[in-house]
């Protein structure tokens, strides 16, 4: 890291992710939380509205919006329950996934590369980091959100 202050590293990082998350967002033609929307779609499955609207930290009139431009878009489809209509989950489309996933292909090569760089013998560590982190934002959301409400 040499002479870099730490939390300025660590800044530099979160730009570069948010910047990279705004650049994909444009180039699918969605919005920053639409994409984060399609990740956790991703990586977790179909999942219910409510729990799309609390992991984003939106209202639910925002998460409305938000899906509506996800099916709009091609990426994903509302699925009412079979036993009770009024609950729904979200679900991705293959080739929505498949234009996702493409757009993503440049990302998932430089990950690659770095992984292949510093050795994937300190990938589990970086992931327990990236999991930590996650978690340390997640609950400075609620607090910001609690705060302003």
């Amino acid at each position: 890291m040499g002479s870099a202050q730490p939390e300025a590293v660590f800044r530099e990082f979160v730009i570069a992710i948010l910047v990279h998350n705004d650049a994909l967002a444009d180039r699918l033609g969605l919005q920053p939380a639409d994409v984060a929307a399609l990740m956790l779609l991703e990586t977790r499955g179909p999942l219910a509205v409510g729990t799309i609207a609390e992991e984003l930290g939106l209202p639910s009139a925002s998460t409305t919006r938000l899906i509506d431009r996800l099916e709009k878009g091609g990426y994903a489809r509302r699925v009412r329950g079979e036993r009770d209509r009024r609950m729904v989950t979200v679900e991705l489309v293959p080739e929505g996934l498949a234009v996702y996933e493409a757009a993503c292909e440049s990302t998932r090569k430089h990950l690659e590369a770095l992984a292949q760089q510093h050795g994937i013998e300190r990938m589990p560590m970086m992931l327990e980091v990236f999991a930590m982190v996650g978690s340390a934002y997640r609950t400075a959301l609620r607090d910001l959100r609690a705060e302003a409400g």
